[in-house]
C-alpha cells in the first residue's frame, strides 16, 4: 500500500445550519488539501450539527434529515471533492424512504457516496433507529472503517471492525465535557470559551483535565494499540448548542501514539501521514493473530439484554 495522508479537523458547527457548517467544511478541506491530505475528516453531525437534537420532534428530525446519497448536502460534499480531488468523511441525520432516521457518517469523493455507516449506538434523539452493520471501505489501496462516537466505547464494534480488514478507523465524535458517573466529568462553563483569548490557560485546564482529554487518554489509545490500527479521531470545539465542547481532533497510530493533534483553542485541522510498515509491527497486529476465539467463542457470543437507551446525565446545578 502506498502512504496516504489524512487529515482531521475540528470547528465550532452552528445548530441546523447545514450552509455555514458544509462552507466550514469547504475552507478546511481546501487548506488541507493544500497540505497533500487525500482524505479530511469531521466530527459526528459536522453538517447538522447535534447536541441541539436532543429538543427536536420526530417531525422536525424529519425536516432536519436527509436522503442519502441524493441529499443536497452530499451532492455539496461531492463538489469539495471534486473540487479538491479528496475524499470528505462528515455525519448528518438521514432518512429513508420509509421515514425511518439515523445517525450517518459518509465518505464522499468526486464520484459520490462510496462509504456510509449509521452508528450502532444512537441515543441523541428517541426517533433515531440503530445501524446494525458494520462498515469497511477501500480509500486509495488502504481498508478503512467508520465507527461514530459510542460505537467505540464498546471494545467489541472496534475489534469486529478490525478483523474485518480495517487498518484505519474513522472514529467521528461529539464528545467530553459533560457530566457522568466517572470522577471529575462535568460540563465547561462556556464563559471561559468567551473570554478564551484573555484567558486561555484557564479554558486549556478545563479541556485538557479530567472532563475533557485526560479523560480520552484513558480509552482511545487503547482502542488503537490492542487493534493495531490507525484511529482518526474527529471531534467539535466550542458551542454546540449549550454545551461547550473541547476538539482536540487527532491521528493516533497502530501504537496508540499521537502523531498529530489539533491544540488550536479554535476551528484547527492537523494531516499526518499513514504507513503501512507499522500494522504489523504494532502489539495488537500480534494480539489478534494469537486469539483462541474457541476459548471465549459462546461467551462473547452470549446473549444479553442491551442498553436501549442511552442519556447524558443532567449537572447538577441545572435547572433544565
Amino acid at each position: 500500500m502506498q502512504d496516504i495522508r489524512i487529515a482531521t479537523a475540528q470547528f465550532e458547527n452552528r445548530s441546523g445550519d447545514k450552509d455555514y457548517n458544509l462552507s466550514v467544511i469547504a475552507d478546511i478541506t481546501k487548506k488541507a488539501a493544500g497540505e497533500g491530505a487525500h482524505a479530511v475528516a469531521f466530527h459526528e453531525c459536522s453538517i447538522t450539527g447535534y447536541t441541539f437534537a436532543r429538543h427536536l420532534s420526530r417531525e422536525q428530525m424529519l425536516d432536519l434529515a436527509e436522503y442519502i446519497p441524493e441529499g443536497p448536502s452530499l451532492k455539496r460534499l461531492q463538489v469539495i471533492a471534486s473540487e479538491n480531488n479528496v475524499t470528505v468523511l462528515a455525519g448528518l441525520f438521514e432518512k429513508d424512504k420509509d421515514n425511518n432516521l439515523h445517525k450517518a457518517y459518509v465518505a464522499v469523493d468526486k464520484s459520490g457516496v462510496i462509504a456510509k455507516h449509521r452508528k450502532i449506538h444512537p441515543f441523541i434523539n428517541p426517533n433515531l433507529a440503530p445501524g446494525n452493520t458494520y462498515t469497511v471501505f477501500n480509500l486509495n489501496g488502504w481498508k478503512c472503517g467508520i465507527l461514530i462516537c459510542y460505537d467505540n466505547n464498546v471494545i467489541e464494534n472496534v475489534r469486529a471492525t478490525a478483523l474485518l480488514g480495517a487498518d484505519i478507523i474513522f472514529m467521528p465524535h461529539v464528545t467530553m465535557c459533560t457530566p457522568s458517573t466517572r470522577p471529575g466529568a462535568g460540563f465547561v462553563d462556556p464563559k471561559l470559551w468567551e473570554n478564551r483569548h484573555k484567558d486561555p490557560t484557564s479554558l486549556r485546564a478545563e479541556f485538557d483535565g479530567l472532563k475533557g482529554r485526560a479523560w480520552l487518554m484513558k480509552w482511545l489509545p487503547a482502542r488503537a494499540y490492542d487493534n493495531g490500527v490507525y484511529a482518526i479521531f474527529s471531534n467539535p470545539i466550542g458551542m454546540d448548542d449549550d454545551q461547550l465542547k473541547n476538539g482536540c481532533s487527532m491521528i493516533l497510530d497502530p501504537f496508540g501514539d499521537i502523531i498529530a493533534e489539533c491544540r488550536k483553542l479554535d476551528n484547527d485541522y492537523v494531516v499526518a501521514t499513514i504507513t503501512e510498515d507499522k500494522l504489523k509491527q504494532s502489539g495488537g497486529y500480534r494480539y489478534r493473530k494469537a486469539r483462541r476465539p474457541d476459548l471465549y467463542g459462546n461467551i462473547l457470543s452470549q446473549a444479553h439484554h442491551p442498553e436501549q437507551k442511552v442519556v447524558w446525565m443532567k449537572d447538577p446545578s441545572s435547572t433544565k
